[in-house]
């Protein structure tokens, strides 16, 4: 399926600070009976937003209205935990283009990169200043560039790595069968040449 085209990012940020935070946090066992991704925002962090009662807990950040933006800043070794791709379809759902951390499980990473949503690995010292910033003043704006590449904020940056292919795709919108497609062309003169080359 394929998402919007993501070039560049520039908006406040949601802090989630824990470390270790798996898959069943984001996105409970229970909510996974549905067959689409539409709609598993509303469960995002469902334990953690809402006592029993289905009454959202005012301490988690997620209900602190202080807190919003399209970029999601977590603590290190998020998205642990089982494999399920439900976790990126909960974050992408609920309105997160990006998460930031210092560490990515790597199914959780590779299931967010094939849903449209841009996991970037910044160093544990920048992410602690991401934190700070963002603590200091709730509104602090920052920059997520695909494109090149870089993280900024507040006068600071450093650069983050990408696999070339998933970048293409993120910057296109492109699921695996939209580049595939993006392809037709290029494939079409292989095709001649190579039926060319049997007939001489």
């Amino acid at each position: 399926m394929s998402k919007d085209k993501f070039i560049a990012l520039k908006s406040t940020a949601v802090p989630l600070s824990m470390e270790n935070i798996d898959t069943d946090q984001i996105i409970p066992a229970r909510f996974l009976k549905a067959t689409t991704r539409e709609g598993f925002g509303n469960n995002l962090f469902r334990d953690w937003r809402f006592d029993p009662n289905n009454q959202p807990l005012k301490d988690f950040v997620l209900n602190d209205s202080k807190y919003f933006g399209q970029i999601l800043v977590a603590g290190k070794n998020f998205g642990c935990g089982s494999s399920r791709e439900h976790a990126a379809w909960a974050i992408y759902d609920y309105g997160f283009r990006a998460v930031i951390s210092s560490f990515f499980a790597d199914i959780f990473k590779n299931n967010a990169l094939n849903n449209g949503l841009l996991p970037v690995v910044v160093s544990d010292q920048f992410l602690k200043r991401i934190f700070k910033m963002i603590e200091q003043n709730p509104i602090t704006e920052i920059t997520v560039d695909l494109q090149n590449q870089i993280v900024a904020l507040g006068g600071e940056q450093e650069k983050f790595e990408i696999n070339a292919y998933k970048k293409e795709c993120l910057m296109n919108g492109y699921d695996d069968i939209d580049y595939l497609l993006s392809l037709r062309g290029e494939i079409k003169v292989f095709e001649r040449l190579q039926t060319a080359s049997l007939e001489l």
